[in-house]
């Protein structure tokens, strides 16, 4: 059990016998009445958000998370299936499992499959990915790095506001928490 005071943004608990993973909170100390917590929750079975408010003194179970770290190999039709290093043994997850970490899956790249007991909730991938540009606007002379941004279509079907110089067929690194352009790779 943990304080609600010691609340981190991606700190998993339960609560009401379901996983929550803390996307944000806020410590609120009114004029008057007792201090609080209002946090921002996101439900990994479900993917629902939610807005709950704790009472200072409370204490919530902290959930025990487990990361294995897999390689993913190919898709087949609506399953995607992962490889641990280790124990050579296969995992297929849905694309609801997945949801927006489709739009940065490569084949043969390493990511970290998050468990709880024998259940299997989805993917932390890592900061930042490199992927290919394989549709954009050609560049036109006089473009510069300050001058704006146009939208280009990565190798896994992301779009993405990239500088006027970046052309087809550049490698990108990519953040994967917001899908932002950082640099060329």
């Amino acid at each position: 059990m943990i304080s609600v005071n010691d609340f981190k943004n991606g700190l998993t608990i339960e609560v009401d016998n379901d996983l929550w993973r803390i996307v944000e909170f806020q410590h609120v100390k009114p004029g008057k009445g007792s201090a609080f917590v209002r946090s921002t929750l996101k439900n990994l079975r479900t993917g629902a958000v939610q807005e709950k408010t704790f009472r200072s003194t409370e204490k919530v179970e902290k959930a025990q998370i487990d990361t294995k770290s897999m390689q993913y190999l190919y898709a087949d039709g609506d399953s995607y299936n992962f490889m641990d290093n280790e124990t050579y043994e296969q995992l297929a997850l849905s694309a609801a499992q997945l949801e927006d970490a489709l739009k940065y899956l490569k084949e043969n790249m390493v990511v970290q499959i998050m468990m709880h007991g024998n259940e299997t909730l989805g993917v932390e991938l890592p900061k930042t990915v490199d992927l290919e540009v394989t549709d954009t606007e050609p560049g036109i002379r006089g473009n510069t790095s300050s001058g704006g941004s146009k939208p280009a279509t990565m190798e896994t079907g992301l779009v993405v506001q990239v500088p006027f110089f970046i052309n087809k067929g550049d490698m990108l690194t990519i953040n994967t928490t917001d899908g932002s352009y950082i640099s060329r790779a």
